[in-house]
């Protein structure tokens, strides 16, 4: 790989759980890669056991970017991921090595693959007004109002997305004009400054996908999820109107630890609402054009057999 040339950068996405990083630590074994993640969980600081964050050991494996860069008192943006990435992708090309974006963030492979529309800057007042609705009447709610006024884009947010909701009451609010409009109107033209090798681990059937999320969340409580969550509580300035706190596990270890629901509660709401993030992933990448998804439900048999498939494309390119 030529660092004069275009870029090429291979993206390894997936559901939560999927085996993203044992096939991209395996693959750095064989290629002289550097890991971009693309979680916005993985950014924050102090959030190791809940977000499932790669160990020092597998850090030092290669290097990766992207992870531990914020408090979580702190907002990461998709357009901020967007402008990271970039900037990321030709400094590791430019020292002779593969780019490798992996994670589930959806939202973000968009911002980097597509323009992403100049929407209404955020207005925090208007935020914590949503906020102390939503605390009264719940975000379904919430997302009923949403559907009156942009069905469009309601249709694509889960009832329980607090942070997706209220971003688009919020849109709303401020400009009088539905987030779905917006995004309607925008015509910018986008060209890449990189090649992109598309693909995604999706283990089928589900069932697999579901056990392995499940046993996740245990093992994560097994591993101090819960005393993790105490000091991060113990701060004094974190909340669940942060985006670090609405993070799958945490909103659901915070409500535990507020007595809302006992322990076996937890580990029921945890997996659900991490299967209900998965789910949203494989919409997401299903309706992706020039991916390719590789079935990631044996990875102890098939994982040479994937990583040959994904060399082979890294050499077309």
């Amino acid at each position: 790989m030529m660092a004069t040339q275009s870029p090429t950068a291979l993206f390894i996405l997936g559901p939560t759980a999927s085996g993203k990083t044992a096939l991209t630590l395996a693959l750095a074994q064989q290629q002289p890669i550097e890991i971009i993640s693309v979680d916005s969980a993985l950014v924050y600081r102090g959030m190791d056991i809940g977000t499932a964050k790669p160990s020092r050991a597998e850090q030092a494996i290669c290097p990766h970017h992207l992870i531990d860069i914020i408090e979580p008192t702190e907002a990461y943006s998709a357009a901020q991921f967007a402008a990271d990435a970039q900037r990321l992708i030709h400094e590791i090309h430019a020292r002779g090595r593969l780019p490798v974006l992996v994670g589930g963030t959806m939202l973000y492979v968009k911002a980097l693959l597509e323009p992403l529309t100049e929407l209404p800057e955020s207005d925090a007042q208007i935020r914590a007004q949503i906020d102390a609705q939503a605390a009264d009447l719940g975000w379904p709610a919430m997302h009923a109002q949403l559907a009156q006024i942009d069905p469009i884009t309601a249709a694509r947010i889960e009832p329980n997305d607090a942070q997706r909701i209220n971003r688009a009451l919020e849109i709303f609010r401020i400009s009088g004009k539905p987030m779905a409009q917006w995004l309607a109107e925008d015509t910018t033209t986008h060209e890449l400054s990189f090649k992109p090798i598309l693909t995604a681990l999706i283990p089928e059937p589900r069932a697999i996908l579901h056990e392995r999320i499940n046993q996740r969340f245990v093992t994560m409580l097994g591993e101090g999820f819960l005393d993790e969550m105490r000091t991060l509580r113990a701060r004094g300035d974190l909340h669940l109107g942060l985006p670090s706190m609405r993070c799958v596990g945490y909103r659901q270890a915070w409500e535990h630890l507020d007595g809302a629901y006992d322990y076996a509660q937890l580990i029921e709401k945890g997996q659900a609402a991490t299967r209900q993030l998965a789910k949203r992933q494989m919409t997401w990448i299903r309706g992706m054009p020039q991916i390719q998804v590789f079935d990631s439900a044996d990875m102890t048999r098939n994982q040479n057999r994937l990583l040959n498939q994904i060399n082979a494309l890294i050499t077309e390119a």
